[in-house]
């Protein structure tokens, strides 16, 4: 008797110790690890007091930065360390963890998400070996799309983590290889990567066919015709039954005293009805092109502002994301997302509702992890949330909404009509376009282009003599190719394959940040450094920066990714002849360094020293010849100051305080207060002697010009060769 008591005791302990454990389980938080405090702020407010929800704060481990980290003779296996003033934050993770009933990886729904997921459940393991830790991932957020992820939480995608190891190895082996060679060779300091260096060289390109464009100069007749009150203009399009060569004043003023006096009759009447159909909703490329020519925003400020409406917005007393993920390459919509722009469009436009969802197809290879970029509620109108946004906020999602509800209603429709109208042996046409169905234009009010808007005349008939008011003679300069936006640099490198939508905006960026290229007026132009760095690289790297060859590197990417493909062997294929080549130039290219600095004629005002032009990090310098022991700098002058009598040049300045335009001054301020925005050149005008600065205007585009408002010099053809 007194053994089975004992046993019974027994029984009932472990009973009780068994359902303490359980109730101590149950009583255990599930920690959920996102990337940035905003979400966490967001998303703990969906999930309740049983989720704790912390941020990594990005990557907490990666390649060292001091050492190469890549074992080359086996495998080319990482070795991943904790990321410098990181450890404190990983520690606070993995203490967190162990106080957890499960941990949810909740990083982004891409290679560099799914990375940072993998890195941070293999630290916790270490420190909590049998914990259970899992993945979840959203689209949007939004409280269902949390609430449903929380609900399917799966394992971390293998293949995903090898894709973004592959980019990363490459990436490293061609910059810390690289990198020495410039430093040694060009100059201290220096870099080159991988994808950047084809960003480079197609900057570089285009800037060689714009200096070596010489503008032609040619002229338009319009005629200003009357009807009643309304007047219009017509452009003339054939004289003497030939194209009309207008390459100088004469010919303008030859076809004027031809036709002066003849009566002008409407002579041909076209009517055309002409469908117009709403764009697919947002890519990431698309997106950042359509904010850039709409809005002027950067790339990376597109960026910026699309992660703070990504990650969460207080409305009122609740705080949620605005659009879905904002780095995707697919112009898919959720059967959901379908449903509700439909419902929105038949309360709102019901006669510009398709009977029938409109489907839109991914050109090229997409990665199609994320659908498109939109709104998450679309009843959430811009203007109805505009109190709750900033002035960037506000503009980047009414793009981002009205795209979306467009792109669900019916085409527009213009009667565009086109008209012939003779005077003697001269032909002019006039056309009207006039939209007689508005459908997906009636939500446009951000995302509408001038090009895009109606252009009415009044109503011509056949035979009807028009009233001539006037000719309109305009002169032009044939424009060369233009230099390349943060729009248009995008479009071509999603065009070309090269990059990913993750990556389009750091690009440009790590080129701004490097000096490699500068923005001026929107434009994207390579500095002497980027020029220097990009010549060495397309002659003894040409398959590093070439175009095919990246975004063949870009394809086996996905192809690890999405079939499963070694990545290993094609690594070792492009890096055995690389590595080679680079030991080689090691020891055969003769080195700039110190080349680069010019004798210049100015005098350093310290010591008296010749003063040298030398390249920084900022671009050109004057720096005393006297270094080390006179270290006296100053700006490089531009061009003589056009005033007469003084003997000071024109230099770039900025506002001492705030950031400031960028503007040009005489070195003899206070005394001479000559002042322009616009960038001297070291040319001169032949007919005033004062410098010549480039321009931009809707007629000439852009062109050199004097800068003297007195002088009408401009750097045609013709006066180039003289």
């Amino acid at each position: 008797m007194p053994q089975k008591a004992a046993t019974g005791k027994s029984e009932e302990k472990k009973k009780s110790t068994s359902s303490a454990k359980k109730s101590k389980v149950l009583k255990q938080k599930i920690l959920v690890i996102v990337e940035s405090p905003a979400k966490a702020k967001t998303i703990e407010k969906y999930l309740g007091a049983r989720y704790k929800v912390l941020a990594s704060m990005g990557h907490l481990i990666d390649l060292p930065k001091s050492r190469l980290g890549i074992d080359i003779e086996h495998n080319f296996e990482p070795e991943y360390l904790t990321i410098r003033g990181k450890a404190k934050l990983l520690k606070e993770l993995q203490q967190e963890s162990k106080k957890s009933s499960l941990v949810l990886l909740a990083s982004d729904n891409d290679r560099e998400g799914e990375a940072i997921a993998y890195h941070i459940q293999r630290a916790i393991a270490e420190k909590v070996p049998d914990k259970e830790i899992k993945r979840i991932v959203f689209n949007e957020v939004t409280p269902h799309a949390i609430r449903d992820a929380v609900q399917e939480p799966h394992e971390i995608d293998e293949y995903k983590v090898s894709a973004q190891k592959a980019r990363r190895i490459l990436d490293r082996l061609v910059g810390y290889h690289l990198s020495p060679l410039l430093w040694k060779k060009v100059k201290n300091g220096l870099s080159a990567g991988r994808v950047q260096s084809v960003a480079l060289r197609l900057i570089c390109e285009r800037e060689k066919e714009v200096e070596e464009f010489i503008p032609e100069e040619y002229w338009s007749l319009d005629a200003e015709f009357k009807k009643g009150r309304h007047k219009f203009s017509a452009e003339l399009v054939q004289f003497k039954q030939e194209k009309p060569e207008l390459k100088k004043e004469t010919d303008v003023q030859a076809v004027i005293d031809a036709i002066t006096g003849k009566p002008c009759i409407v002579t041909d009447r076209k009517d055309q009805e002409k469908t117009q159909r709403p764009k697919p909703p947002f890519t990431t490329s698309k997106l950042q092109q359509a904010a850039a020519s709409r809005l002027g925003f950067t790339g990376k400020k597109t960026m910026q502002v699309a992660q703070q409406l990504y990650e969460g917005i207080t409305i009122g007393s609740s705080r949620i994301g605005l659009i879905t993920y904002m780095r995707t390459d697919s112009v898919r919509i959720s059967p959901v997302a379908l449903q509700e722009v439909r419902n929105y469009i038949k309360n709102n436009y019901p006669e510009e509702l398709p009977e029938e969802p409109v489907y839109y197809q991914s050109a090229g290879k997409v990665q199609d992890a994320h659908e498109a970029i939109r709104p998450t509620i679309v009843d959430y109108t811009p203007d109805s949330i505009q109190k709750y946004l900033n002035r960037d906020q506000y503009r980047l999602y009414a793009l981002i909404w009205e795209q979306f509800v467009a792109s669900q209603m019916l085409p527009a429709k213009f009667l565009s009509t086109a008209y012939t109208i003779t005077a003697g042996d001269a032909v002019f046409r006039a056309s009207s376009s006039l939209l007689v169905q508005k459908g997906f234009y009636k939500v446009l009010q951000v995302s509408v282009s001038r090009d895009e808007r109606e252009k009415v005349i009044p109503e011509l008939q056949i035979n009807e003599v028009l009233t001539l008011v006037g000719y309109k003679p305009e002169q032009h300069f044939t424009q060369g190719p233009s230099r390349y936006t943060d729009a248009s640099i995008v479009k071509v490198l999603e065009e070309k394959g090269i990059g990913r939508p993750s990556t389009y905006a750091p690009i440009i960026s790590t080129l701004l940040e490097r000096y490699y290229i500068t923005r001026e007026n929107k434009q994207l132009v390579p500095t002497q450094l980027g020029k220097i760095i990009n010549s060495i690289l397309v002659e003894y790297f040409p398959d590093i920066i070439d175009v095919e060859f990246t975004a063949n590197m870009e394809n086996l990417l996905d192809e690890v990714e999405d079939a499963h493909k070694d990545w290993i062997n094609p690594v070792r294929d492009f890096f055995n002849p690389f590595y080679k080549k680079v030991q080689e130039l090691m020891e055969t290219l003769e080195s700039i360094k110190g080349k680069l600095d010019e004798p210049t004629e100015f005098v350093c005002d310290k010591c008296g020293k010749p003063m040298l032009k030398k390249l920084g990090r900022n671009g050109f310098f004057l720096a005393c010849s006297g270094f080390p022991e006179c270290r006296n700098t100053r700006s490089v002058p531009l061009a003589r100051c056009p005033r007469k009598d003084c003997n000071g040049y024109i230099v770039a300045r900025k506002k001492s305080r705030g950031k400031g335009r960028l503007f040009y001054g005489c070195t003899n301020y206070p005394q001479c207060d000559f002042v322009t925005y616009f960038k001297p050149s070291d040319t001169y005008c032949p007919k005033c002697g004062w410098f010549l600065v480039e321009r931009y205007d809707k007629k000439n585009g852009y062109h050199k010009a004097c800068i003297n408002p007195d002088c009408d010099y401009l750097h045609t053809q013709e006066e180039h060769h003289d």
